[in-house]
């Protein structure tokens, strides 16, 4: 699995929208311009999280975005499974997105034995880590601040 572009964007908004009292919400531009994402990219990205029910969003003036879910509700895993697909690094071990296997003998392949080893490790690792998780980590890195504003404006 290796993390595009949308998918790190993804993640960053979803820290900045995880750091905003839960009632607020953020316009694009704000995320865009503290993320140094480009703004029609960013857009995309959470239509589309809105779409999937993570998100939802404010039309007008002083519109924006918050999330939908408690940050404890959103793992990892499932953002990353919304933006880049399936978490396995070959097709034939993934659960949700299996694809007809190439081997010969898929259950008797040494590599396809390894790959499942190593999806099942990530993800196990990106479904305990949350949104909350990530946040706590941006404001342990970013300083210690105390209001947690201070690291979206």
């Amino acid at each position: 699995m290796k993390l595009s572009l949308r998918g790190e964007y993804a993640l960053r908004s979803l820290v900045v929208l995880g750091l905003i009292p839960k009632e607020e919400v953020i316009h694009t531009h704000r995320i865009s311009e503290r993320q140094n994402i480009p703004r029609k990219f960013l857009e995309q990205i959470l239509h589309e999280m809105k779409n999937a029910g993570l998100l939802e969003s404010r039309r007008g003036r002083s519109g924006g975005y918050r999330l939908k879910l408690k940050p404890e509700e959103i793992s990892l895993a499932m953002v990353i499974r919304l933006i880049e697909g399936p978490l396995a690094p070959v097709s034939c071990v993934s659960e949700r997105f299996y694809d007809k296997c190439t081997c010969p003998d898929e259950q008797q392949c040494a590599i396809r034995s390894i790959m499942k080893e190593v999806r099942d490790a990530i993800v196990r690792q990106l479904e305990k880590v949350t949104v909350a998780d990530l946040c706590a980590r941006a404001l342990v890195l970013g300083n210690q601040k105390t209001n947690p504003l201070e690291y979206i404006i």
